[in-house]
């Protein structure tokens, strides 16, 4: 991981937002385990086609949306 992923504190309100922008998303999809976020970002690159900086980059702007 290139950046620590920031997502403890404001996961719920991240997880709505991308749950919104990538409608295919499941809970399971978005389960979020502290200290396993290299396990939920590779849920995601498989299920979304992304790569791990593309979704750091997609969380980084939902989060500064939400602020």
């Amino acid at each position: 991981m290139t950046t620590k992923l920031k997502i403890k504190g404001n996961w719920n309100v991240l997880k709505g937002q991308l749950k919104q922008k990538y409608a295919n998303l499941t809970d399971d999809d978005l389960l979020f385990v502290e200290g396993k976020e290299d396990e939920l970002l590779g849920r995601l690159e498989k299920k979304l086609g992304k790569t791990q900086e593309e979704l750091e980059d997609t969380f980084e702007k939902l989060q500064s949306k939400s602020n």
